[in-house]
């Protein structure tokens, strides 16, 4: 015999293969399942990204109008040294940094004063490191400011570099401003470090920080190589941003600028300084360095380095979360499953939302790949079971009840029919009289015909009025309403159906006594009361069956019936329960077993 592996352990193993799917992919990260949780994730910055004005940070920017009021670019040094020196002494700012690279010598006016300015003033230069492995390598200018490694501190390798001319070599701050974008071209993440020649450069706007000597600059969140997802929590229009002509025009109110870290870049197309982010698909390269700057700051400014949430939680989530949902999924139908999957998924939804605002890197798609293998296999799975269950219950109870009985307890869902359970019955007790005495003078198949055709005349009545066979007694039934679908007019039905099973006897006595036979004669006993009903007996053998005082009674009433000149007796609880019929009382009688007489009473 074919063994069928057991439900606990089909369900066993599903929850183990979505628990280790999940895992894989928030371990291993493929690449299909990583650019669905960076789309993810640039959704919800993008969904809840602030607008509240960003006052620590000033941008000027180096519009298209600023070029065509000022002159073209590249700028004179001497223009830029003004720029700078109209910011930090007219404008009062804290520090002025240039997201502008000098590799080539300008003019000695220009060049020096700018010089001095980064070498003594709160100005941080940029240069450009490349982390591409190319055939010329990009060495342009010199690095600056380089240190010796930290002890664990990780930072990216750099192979090239765009940096300043000598004659800024002597400037206190400088930052780098390259970046590797993702594989899909958003700039995510930036090296908080840059390792290159065995020193390590600050990033841009790290040195921003430094540069302003008032914070403590807190050590974000890092990869393995240093790289820092940027926290794109503020929309780009919370930034201020000046055109630069307003500044050397002085044309800018002060307190839009005074105290506060201003970057100098340009939005403007021609220079092409433009990168991909999460926030929008054309944005100016200085407003990701302002965006990289608040998210520091905010670090900065808590005096604590950035804690993600722990990644037990989201192990936790995940097991949690699938076992949970292959118990409510063998529980509920197949739609109760799908939406118990659907209410999973946006309670994911909500956790991942939290995690990204707060710096975790899990995989956010990786619970949903378990939800889905859970609609792939668990939800059809125990689909199957259930139809299965109904196979088994409607093989069970067709044996016994009638098909719109049937087709009542599959349109109620009732799941769990067969459970044992008190119930208010009406019992029919049937049996042929004399009926060892009849088949032990005819042969044994004419015998064994007479009892079936017996039995059919009995059966068919109780079907049609919706009765429960509970089971046949050799030549005679018994029958009951009320379970397993409750019946308000049990009595009524059990008492037609006792009538309808005096005619059909009369009707078969008709063609039995052509054959030169007695005639059969019935006995019916019918008393309504409490019984247990359900699917009982062992392991090894089971029916569905009822149990109580009611059957016992009723079976006591129709041996009553040998006695007495009616064929149908009606005991005394399912004659209160009639409501269709009229009955007339055949006084008081004493039945086995039962120490007081009782009243019963027959169909009128």
């Amino acid at each position: 015999m074919k063994q069928v592996a057991s439900p606990s352990f089909v369900r066993s193993f599903v929850a183990l293969f979505a628990c280790a799917l999940v895992l894989f992919v928030d371990w291993k990260r493929p690449e299909f399942a990583n650019r669905i949780d960076e789309s993810l994730r640039d959704r919800i910055v993008q969904a809840t990204a602030i607008t509240q004005p960003e006052d620590r940070i000033a941008i000027i920017d180096i519009t298209e109008d600023s070029l065509k009021d000022i002159g073209p670019w590249p700028w004179p040094r001497s223009q830029i040294a003004d720029l700078v020196e109209i910011l930090l002494g007219t404008y009062g700012a804290k520090v002025v940094g240039l997201d502008i690279v000098f590799p080539t010598a300008g003019s000695a006016d220009g060049d020096g004063r700018l010089a001095s300015l980064a070498e003594h003033g709160p100005v941080v230069l940029a240069q450009v490191f490349d982390y591409t492995a190319r055939s010329v390598l990009m060495l342009q200018g010199e690095p600056i400011g380089g240190e010796k490694p930290g002890q664990g501190e990780p930072a990216l390798p750099a192979q090239g570099y765009i940096g300043n001319n000598p004659g800024f070599s002597r400037a206190t701050c400088v930052g780098n401003i390259g970046y590797r974008p993702d594989q899909d071209g958003v700039l995510r993440r930036i090296p908080i470090q840059t390792r290159y020649a065995d020193l390590d450069y600050p990033h841009f706007a790290r040195a921003l920080i430094t540069c302003g000597g008032e914070l403590q600059f807190a050590s974000p969140a890092t990869d393995a190589n240093g790289q820092w997802r940027i926290p794109y929590s503020r929309a780009l229009n919370a930034y201020t941003v000046i055109p630069a002509a307003f500044i050397l025009n002085e044309q800018a109110p002060t307190d839009l600028i005074a105290g506060r870290y201003v970057l100098v870049g340009s939005s403007s197309l021609s220079l092409g300084d433009r990168v991909i982010t999460p926030l929008a698909p054309i944005t100016a390269g200085v407003m990701v360095h302002a965006v990289s700057l608040s998210g520091l700051l905010d670090l900065a400014e808590a005096g604590l380095p950035q804690s993600p949430p722990d990644h037990v939680f989201f192990v936790a989530w995940c097991v949690f979360s699938i076992i949970a949902a292959v118990i409510g999924i063998a529980r509920f139908s197949a739609w109760g499953g799908v939406f118990l999957l659907l209410g999973f998924t946006a309670a994911w939804g909500i956790v991942a939302i939290s995690a990204v605002l707060r710096g975790a890197e899990w995989s956010l798609s990786a619970p949903l790949w378990g939800y889905f293998m859970l609609l792939l296999l668990g939800v059809p799975y125990e689909w199957r079971q259930t139809q299965r269950r109904s196979r088994g219950l409607l093989s069970m109870l067709s044996h016994y009840v009638a098909p719109p009985v049937l087709n009542e307890i599959l349109r109620r869902n009732l799941t769990h029919s067969l459970d044992p359970k008190l119930c208010q019955v009406t019992v029919l007790v049937a049996d042929m009289e004399n009926y060892t005495a009849t088949i032990s003078s005819l042969p044994l198949s004419e015998a064994a015909t007479l009892t079936k055709d017996f039995l059919a005349c009995l059966t068919r009545p109780v079907l049609a009025e919706d009765g429960t066979l509970d089971k046949y007694t050799g030549d005679g039934l018994v029958a009951f309403w009320g379970a397993p679908l409750p019946c308000s007019d049990q009595a009524d039905r059990a008492l037609q159906a006792a009538k309808r099973m005096l005619a059909e006897v009369a009707t078969f006595n008709t063609q039995w006594q052509s054959g030169g036979h007695r005639p059969l004669r019935v006995r019916i006993g019918i008393e309504s009361g409490t019984a247990l009903v359900g699917d009982l007996g062992t392991d090894f053998r089971s029916t569905y069956t009822a149990v109580g005082d009611c059957i016992n009674f009723a079976a006591r009433l129709e041996e009553a019936a040998r006695h007495l000149p009616t064929d149908l007796v009606i005991g005394p609880s399912a004659n209160a329960g009639l409501k269709q019929h009229l009955t007339e009382s055949m006084g008081c009688v004493t039945l086995r077993g039962i120490n007081h007489p009782i009243e019963i009473f027959r169909a009128s």
